[in-house]
């Protein structure tokens, strides 16, 4: 319930009317004002006393920014000063613009200032060594307010176009990583309302005053809209300040008003009536919040929040008021790893008794003597042997120092190391992007659901819209999970307010009037990922079960995962792949590791494999091809498929494109990554995602598709030596050498179905097709051998050998595009080959 405070403190006159500001230093114990006139005044803090002065100063100040030992003015006639906190004197000038400035802003390591001014350019100057500046020129128009970043890496620029340039500062040269527009309005520079960037304390996002006369709430993850502080002022905002500890938000506005908001709720806490404040700020440490209006006045107000709010401000570090924090969503598998040899609950050894045959059983304590009248001996020469026995009846050691105290170097390494553990995630998923995501993404269509705080909406889109109807539905439930296919949608939602995790599946035709079913799942048990198949739904969870059941509800499987905790699973067929983190490995990281069995027929086809990942690589998604093969993509860009995975023993992780290497890429211009979706027929279904996003997002992204490719050598860029070598058929061998290896890749898999599945007519053609296929790179291959000289016969022996072809008409051919090139002996050696392959003694190398 909203406080109105009445009390009301008196203003000190500071300036004359006009704007004012003012800072805090970062350690609490000065505070800073300026003004219209040629004073600055310094106030100490808990000290009624009268203010130090600086006098020798510029007229009309319109921002100051301070630091422990120093603090920086900007003037009107475009002068910014920088003095001392010791002396109160000017210590030196910082920079000179040609226009009013009318912001500045210290760095958190006060290494730099910030200045915004009538120009064009912001300047950001080395308090130390002023000829090092940086130049922000991206804004067309002057700038009213900038701000750093807590981390001091990045500055938000408040400009009078209406929009937010975001630059990078970290690095000699400054640059723009976002413009954020349709969120602050378009005012004058010397307007009072404010579109200052406040940044809230935990860095991930910032507030800023709108139009609407709320403030807002944006992410820097993704630059989306979170919560809105909003139906509290009704005029324009002029002041917005976050605590320290980001609890809580103060807001001055032209109505006379401020306000006192709770982070975490959005809610009023408090309400005060002060007309005209421009400028807020919070005590680093203790309840004091100051402002000055625009009659020149200075309020220090102590103990500001009543007693039943001010325990918001003895907190510690809140979090940004998210839609959906990240940090909040925890997966099923999160939980505490344990700690090497660490028990940190263990239970208090109870002291032993005697056993009922020992001396004191028998004859009791002695002369009647008991615990208490036991401890006789008399501390009279102060050596501390008299004090209390522990409950062991040994005297304790509080006199010696306690082992945690000194802190070696190999202890902390016990106590505090913690393996890495691979996340749970569900594939085809995206996280919360303000109050949307994506619960699935693939060939058939997505799911997506809208969070409308009491509830969500849920909608599925098709492709195929004559195949299927769109649907759309409330969600009370909150599912954060789905899977989509021809048959059916599949949802699940964790454990909310009581109620255990449950899983929802809706098939989209059937003959019955309700085919649509729910499960709950054992109370404290959460989800961690779902998958759907033609035949099964299979559900990892938490304590690490793997569950499956048939498509209308019927448990079929419940066993517990070797590997945890658990991090994904995907379905196709009868076959079940799931997941887990397996040993740690010299880096600190588990290994990966994956198991794949036929759940119909109890088959285990590969157990606890490892996953094939580089160092520092996650894996970012993972499902089966249109063909049944398992699919992997890494976070570095690359799809590997598993070769022979339904021979236990025999599986291996292939490459199939490495997305760097894309020729769209080459130039070095493009700035892109791909979002996994398919892999089919032949080809990577994926959508491009551009500037610097690392998910998909609304409006629905189109599907892009790109021929495999294996990483066999690099792409060569464009230069005159390779324009000579594509003269000598040098970048034309390494595409032939590339596509034999890709076909071989491409048939093993199509042998492997036919030979684990009923093979159909059509494919037993297409294996035909594709053995055909692969002889013809290699003689196409060898075309470019025999061109190049008779030095290479070797190898043009070799590539013969290669030809998988038994009847001969394909090594005929390699004779005759020998003869064709004058390579008589190479034709020779051929023919020898084939003759031996007719005899079948020579099997080549195939």
């Amino acid at each position: 319930m909203t406080t109105i405070t009445q009390q009301q403190v008196r203003g000190r006159p500071a300036h004359t009317p006009g704007p004012t500001s003012l800072a805090y230093t970062p350690n609490g114990r000065k505070l800073v004002t300026a003004g219209s006139n040629n004073a600055i005044r310094v106030y100490t803090t808990g000290s009624d006393g009268e203010p130090n002065n600086v006098d020798d100063c510029q007229d009309c100040n319109t921002a100051v920014a301070a630091s422990d030992d120093f603090f920086v003015t900007g003037s009107e006639d475009g002068t910014v000063c920088m003095y001392s906190l010791q002396t109160y004197t000017l210590d030196k000038i910082l920079v000179r613009c040609t226009l009013p400035v009318r912001d500045v802003a210290l760095s958190p390591d006060g290494k730099w200032a910030a200045v915004a001014s009538d120009e064009l350019v912001v300047k950001i100057v080395n308090t130390e060594e002023m000829e090092k500046v940086l130049y922000l020129r991206e804004q067309p128009k002057p700038v009213k307010h900038v701000s750093f970043h807590p981390s001091g890496s990045f500055l938000a620029v408040s400009c009078t176009d209406g929009i937010i340039y975001v630059y990078s500062v970290s690095t000699e040269t400054a640059q723009l990583i976002r413009k954020v527009d349709g969120l602050i309005r378009s005012l004058e520079t010397d307007a009072e309302a404010s579109s200052r960037v406040v940044w809230h304390p935990d860095g991930r996002a910032f507030a800023v005053p709108t139009a609407t006369r709320d403030i807002q709430v944006m992410s820097m993850d993704d630059w989306e809209r979170q919560r809105a502080f909003t139906t509290g002022h009704l005029g324009d905002v002029t002041a917005v300040a976050w605590s320290p500890n980001g609890a809580l938000m103060a807001s001055a506005g032209a109505d006379r008003k401020i306000f006192v908001w709770e982070t975490k709720t959005q809610k009023v806490l408090a309400r005060y009536e002060y007309p005209n404040v421009i400028a807020l700020a919070w005590h680093p440490t203790e309840n004091i919040l100051s402002f000055t209006n625009s009659d020149g006045e200075l309020f220090i107000y102590a103990n500001f929040l009543s007693a039943d709010h001010a325990p918001f401000l003895e907190k510690g570090l809140q979090p940004a008021p998210f839609i959906h924090d990240p940090l909040a969503e925890t997966s099923g598998n999160v939980r505490r790893p344990l700690t090497n040899g660490n028990k940190e609950h263990r239970e208090p050894r109870l002291a032993r008794r005697g056993s009922f045959d020992s001396l004191d059983e028998i004859l009791g304590s002695v002369d009647g003597m008991d615990e208490e009248e036991d401890d006789w001996v008399v501390d009279d020469d102060g050596a501390g042997y008299s004090e209390g026995l522990n409950k062991f009846g040994k005297r304790d050691n509080g006199h010696l120092d306690g082992i945690d105290r000194v802190v070696g170097k190999r202890r902390a390494t016990y106590d505090s190391w913690r393996p890495r553990l691979h996340r749970s995630f569900q594939p085809g998923s995206t996280p919360w992007r303000g109050n949307r995501k994506y619960l699935c993404l693939n060939l058939t269509g997505f799911v997506w659901t809208v969070d409308q705080d009491t509830h969500h909406t849920v909608t599925v889109e098709f492709y195929d819209r004559e195949f299927h109807r769109d649907f759309h539905f409330t969600d009370p439930f909150l599912y954060n999970k789905a899977c989509l296919n021809d048959n059916g949608t599949l949802f699940s939602c964790p454990p909310l307010k009581g109620n255990p995790a449950m899983i929802f599946y809706r098939p989209h035709e059937t003959w019955t009037s309700r085919a649509d079913w729910r499960t709950q799942l054992p109370a404290g048990e959460d989800i961690t990922s779902i998958s759907l198949s033609d035949s099964f739904i299979v559900v990892t969870t938490s304590t690490n079960y793997v569950r499956v059941f048939t498509l209308f509800g019927t448990p079929f499987r419940v066993y517990r995962q070797k590997s945890s905790p658990t991090v994904t699973c995907a379905s196709w067929r009868d076959y079940v792949l799931t997941m887990g983190n397996g040993p740690v490995g010299g880096d600190g990281s588990t290994r990966l590791t994956y198991t794949i069995e036929n759940v119909k027929r109890d088959e285990v086809c590969q157990s606890e494999d490892v996953v094939a990942l580089t160092e520092d690589t996650e894996i970012q998604s993972v499902f089966f091809s249109d063909n049944g093969d398992p699919c992997i993509y890494d976070s570095t860009g690359v799809l590997l498929v598993l070769l022979h995975w339904r021979t236990p023993g025999q599986a291996r992780w292939v490459p199939l494109l490495d997305t760097k290497q894309l020729d769209r890429l080459a130039s070095g211009k493009k700035e892109e990554t791909y979002w996994p979706v398919a892999v089919a027929q032949d080809k990577f279904h994926c959508i491009i995602l551009k500037g610097g996003d690392k998910y998909p997002y609304f409006p629905r992204p189109l599907l892009s598709e790109f021929e495999f490719k294996i990483p066999i050598s690099s792409s060569p860029a464009n230069t005159k030596d390779t324009e000579d070598a594509d003269a000598t058929g040098g970048n034309e061998s390494a595409k032939l050498e590339e596509s034999f290896v890709r076909n071989s890749v491409t048939l093993g898999l199509l042998e492997d179905l036919i030979e684990g599945t009923s093979a159909t007519h059509t494919q037993r053609a297409e294996l035909a097709r594709k053995e055909v296929e692969v002889d013809k790179v290699l003689l196409q291959l060898l075309g470019v051998e025999c061109r190049e000289s008779e030095e290479r016969g070797m190898k043009a022996v070799e590539i013969v050998g290669l030809m998988r072809d038994r009847s001969g008409r394909i090594v005929e051919a390699a004779a005759k595009v020998a003869n064709r090139y004058g390579r008589g002996v190479l034709e020779e050696k051929i023919k020898e080959i084939a003759e031996r392959r007719l005899r079948g003694e020579d099997e080549g190398l195939a």
